[in-house]
């Protein structure tokens, strides 16, 4: 009879090993501790990364038993939709007998990774996370170490974990059926970060459905902020100096249309500024008393919030989780809108 070869397992030995440090200094990192140089930091997890090593099993359930706390890093806590957000989650982690630690990347991967050794320091039971990008060595370690995990409204490429977000595909749509109402065909659009799948989903389908809604396709309109309001501003600087006129502008998410709301009365005055309509990917409080008023698509922060919480709690029970896009409506408050 053949004996089927087993393949070796990857040992923390392996990973000390390919990284240059002590056995020591490896389990400190890849057990979330802070007294590790940042480079010993960065070379381990690399290295577990690069051999996919998983920490072993008992080891692992009797390291991470219950806590009942969930950790919570979302992008920006100053956005007001991750703010609502992280305000459903909680409660809906409170009706499921958990406490939540509350952290904020402030849209900085590296600070998002700081986090990420926080939490796993803290041995907490499962992550709702809204990442910045691409698989950092730190998110690397954190799937390795079997840590139950669902995403916030953004994704990583490449990452099986369930997604609970906006319909972003839905929401650029209903932009650009108002755009085409309003007979704009001359609109730039600011985008956010192509790294971050909102960023690069929003954009992918604007570009998509602009020419068959009538609209421009000079790229000299587009551009891309870092979705706060100071990058936008800078984006929207940039297409006002190119010199092409618009009479419209589309912003990728609220901070980003604040920003280019900004700029646009700094750089052309406010007469000016207030012929030339906005519409907003995410509808914030002020924009109603804005002159003119702002339309804007509406996300549902909570029910994203809500969502990922119940998704999580299946996972932590045994249970599959799927995720979900969740719908979007549009506020139209342009003139003579029916409110």
């Amino acid at each position: 009879m053949r004996v089927r070869e087993v393949e070796p397992v990857t040992t923390i030995k392996d990973v000390a090993a390919r990284a240059g440090v002590s056995l020591g200094t490896a389990s400190r990192v890849l057990s979330g501790s802070s007294q590790t140089s940042p480079d010993s930091r960065s070379r381990v997890l690399a290295a577990a990364a690069d051999l996919g090593y998983i920490a072993n099993g008992p080891a692992r359930s009797l390291r991470r038993s219950r806590t009942d706390v969930l950790g919570l890093l979302v992008s920006d806590i100053r956005n007001p939709f991750f703010s609502e957000l992280a305000h459903a989650a909680e409660q809906e982690a409170r009706q499921h007998g958990y406490t939540v630690l509350l952290a904020n990347a402030n849209e900085d991967a590296g600070q998002a990774d700081a986090y990420l050794r926080t939490f796993a320091s803290q041995r907490i039971d499962g992550l709702l996370f809204s990442p910045q990008g691409t698989v950092s060595p730190q998110l690397a370690a954190t799937l390795a170490s079997g840590l139950p995990l669902v995403f916030l409204n953004r994704t990583v490429e490449g990452v099986d974990a369930p997604l609970y977000g906006t319909d972003n595909a839905e929401g650029v749509g209903h932009v650009l059926a108002w755009l085409r109402q309003r007979g704009h065909r001359d609109v730039a659009f600011i985008g956010g970060p192509g790294t971050i799948s909102t960023g690069a989903e929003r954009r992918a389908a604007y570009l998509a459905g602009r020419e068959r809604h009538g609209i421009s396709t000079d790229d000299r309109l587009l551009d891309a902020g870092d979705f706060l309001a100071e990058g936008a501003a800078e984006a929207m600087c940039r297409v006002i100096d190119r010199g092409v006129p618009f009479s419209a502008v589309f912003g990728a998410n609220g901070l980003t249309t604040l920003g280019a709301v900004r700029a646009l009365r700094e750089r052309l005055g406010a007469e000016r500024a207030a012929r030339v309509e906005v519409v907003s990917f995410d509808d914030l409080d002020w924009f109603e008393f804005a002159s003119p008023p702002i339309s804007a698509v509406r996300n549902d922060a909570s029910s994203i919030g809500r969502l990922g919480v119940r998704g999580l709690v299946d996972l932590l029970a045994g249970r599959p989780a799927s995720g979900q896009r969740v719908a979007t409506s549009f506020v139209d408050r342009s003139e003579g809108a029916t409110r």
